[in-house]
């Protein structure tokens, strides 16, 4: 039982935002995750659709899985760095926006 894995860093999204997708694909088949994630309208879908897509092709690339049995085994979202911005206030002073990022691990593993 072999598995593959892919990373994505400091992909410009929130964490939470992010995890409320994974959430729908953990521990679903990759096909059918896929299929879930074509018809979730969030951003954070297609984030995952794209890392799903690339860790299948690192587990073709393996040459010993067999890819339509895998499965999402593990989907792991972290916080990145936050960027900062300064947005222009009353009477000269300034308030930070802060643009948080995320870290996307997904390991898939053969049924």
């Amino acid at each position: 039982m072999a598995g593959s894995r892919a990373h994505l860093s400091y992909t410009f999204i929130g964490p939470q935002k992010l995890k409320l997708v994974t959430d729908l694909v953990k521990g679903k088949n990759v096909q059918h995750a896929l299929n879930i994630l074509k018809f979730t309208p969030k951003k954070g879908a297609q984030i995952v659709s794209k890392v799903i897509r690339s860790a299948v092709s690192n587990a073709d690339q393996k040459g010993k899985i067999d890819v339509d049995n895998l499965y999402v085994k593990h989907i792991q979202v972290g916080q990145g760095m936050m960027h900062y911005r300064v947005h222009a206030r009353a009477r000269g002073s300034a308030a930070w926006i802060r643009k948080k990022t995320s870290h996307l691990t997904v390991e898939l593993e053969e049924r």
